[in-house]
């Protein structure tokens, strides 16, 4: 079974700023704002939704196919994909654009001053889902608008069910847009925000937009997970992690654990338990792709956590 994993790819640069910004920046002056930050600790990472959601998917052993757009800057990421083995077929270059990037700044405090490019994002519609053979299951996570509306509309016109993820990409639509997103899609994942945005937007409950899918899933954090589908309301625990130090990337950690579910045939708790499982592994670590849990490990915390083999026979 193939996967098609539709999103971005991306740099994350992440500052530290060893104060708070409330003690330097003046709120009577914040029409005509001038500040620098000096950051001592900085670090960049390979990030991006599509990126993430792959990395996690080749930790349980599935090759999952990326198809987003790249820059000129992209060989140090090219680089790092080669090593683990994940797919470039479908990655396109564009010259004269940078890859997608996340500027971060954060201070003692734990806000966030973020300045995102998004580069070559914007010329994702470009990639064709027909493109790429075999595909059973895909996902559209944030991309460019154009690609995000193009690729809904491929996956459905080709009969491959996919999983609609606005996440950060959901204010590039209105409430008519991500209507029709959902009418096009076999399944809904959102985090709680982002569900009660969908609810704005649309002008619908989360339970009558669930009856228009297989499944609409919300993410909640350390409350766990809801899977509201056909089949029933399924809460779904969030597993305890080995210690809590960076949420980057927990989204689409757990993504990859319902993607890897559905493209087994699995029921809804235990897709969701792997799922949640995944994003507990991620979050003891900084960025969205340092963490490498063997097989054996991942289904040894999976037993730990719910006392039950997580590779049965489905």
């Amino acid at each position: 079974m193939s996967i098609l994993i539709c999103g971005s790819l991306a740099y994350d640069s992440i500052m530290v700023f060893h104060d708070k910004f409330e003690n330097h920046i003046l709120p009577e002056k914040i029409h005509k704002l001038n500040v620098s930050f000096l950051v001592p600790e900085m670090r960049r990472e390979f990030g991006g939704c599509a990126g993430n959601i792959a990395y996690n998917l080749k930790l349980l052993g599935e090759n999952g196919l990326i198809m987003a757009a790249c820059g000129t800057d992209f060989a140090p990421y090219a680089d790092h994909l080669d090593q683990i083995d994940i797919s470039r077929q479908h990655i396109l270059p564009v010259e004269g654009s940078y890859t997608a990037q996340a500027f971060i700044t954060t201070d003692l405090a734990d806000n966030q001053i973020t300045a995102f490019h998004p580069g070559a994002m914007n010329f994702s519609h470009h990639n064709q889902i027909h493109q790429a053979q075999g595909i059973t299951i895909g996902i559209i996570s944030p991309d460019g608008r154009e690609g995000m509306l193009q690729h809904a509309q491929q996956f459905h016109a080709a009969k491959i069910p996919f999983v609609f993820d606005p996440g950060q990409g959901m204010p590039m639509f209105d409430g008519a847009e991500l209507l029709h997103f959902i009418e096009l899609a076999d399944f809904v994942t959102v985090n709680d925000y982002e569900a009660e945005m969908l609810e704005v937007r649309t002008g619908l409950t989360l339970k009558a937009l669930s009856t228009k899918v297989r499944a609409l899933i919300v993410t909640r954090g350390e409350a766990g997970s809801d899977i509201l589908s056909a089949e029933g309301h399924y809460t779904i625990p969030c597993v305890r992690a080995e210690k809590v130090l960076d949420p980057t990337g927990c989204g689409d950690a757990y993504r990859s654990g319902l993607l890897y579910g559905l493209s087994k045939g699995w029921d809804w708790e235990r897709t969701g338990r792997l799922a949640s499982l995944m994003g507990a592994i991620k979050i003891a670590h900084r960025g969205g792709q340092n963490h490498a849990p063997t097989l054996d490990d991942i289904a040894m915390r999976y037993h730990e956590a719910f006392g039950e083999t997580l590779f049965q026979a489905a």
